[in-house]
């Protein structure tokens, strides 16, 4: 009845995530300057790297705001999902390693973030379908 229409799907996907991720996470990350970024980038400690937070959390801003941006468009498009996929798994780590208890602890807090994960682990494999601005 519909025929294939998985380019068109993929291109709602991209449209409603990468909206998404870009106002209501990346958007106030980016905005959040140096002093938001080191404490975002704090967060890389989980994984046993201590050092240049501000980094870390910069580019942890980026890809939300930009990389979601590449998405949107169909542009850098594998590696703006493998960054962004990246980011949700140090994420998810961060909500997982929260003590019990705590807010956003534990699978719960993790489950938006592997959500997105899961997400963005499809879109790397499927790629952005032929609706895109950029060949």
């Amino acid at each position: 009845m519909f025929g294939n229409r998985k380019d068109l799907g993929l291109l709602v996907l991209r449209i409603g995530i990468g909206l998404s991720m870009m106002i209501f996470h990346g958007l106030g990350k980016i905005k959040g300057g140096p002093e938001a970024w080191e404490k975002i980038g704090g967060n890389m400690a989980n994984l046993g790297i201590d050092f240049f937070p501000v980094f870390w959390g910069f580019m942890a801003s980026f890809s939300e705001f930009f990389g979601s941006f590449f998405i949107l468009v169909g542009f850098f498009f594998r590696p703006a999902t493998a960054i962004l996929a990246f980011t949700m798994i140090v994420a998810a780590i961060v909500h997982l390693s929260l003590p019990a208890g705590a807010e956003n602890a534990g699978l719960k807090g993790a489950s938006h973030a592997l959500e997105l994960l899961t997400v963005y682990v499809a879109l790397f494999l499927t790629g952005p379908g032929k609706y895109k601005i950029f060949k």
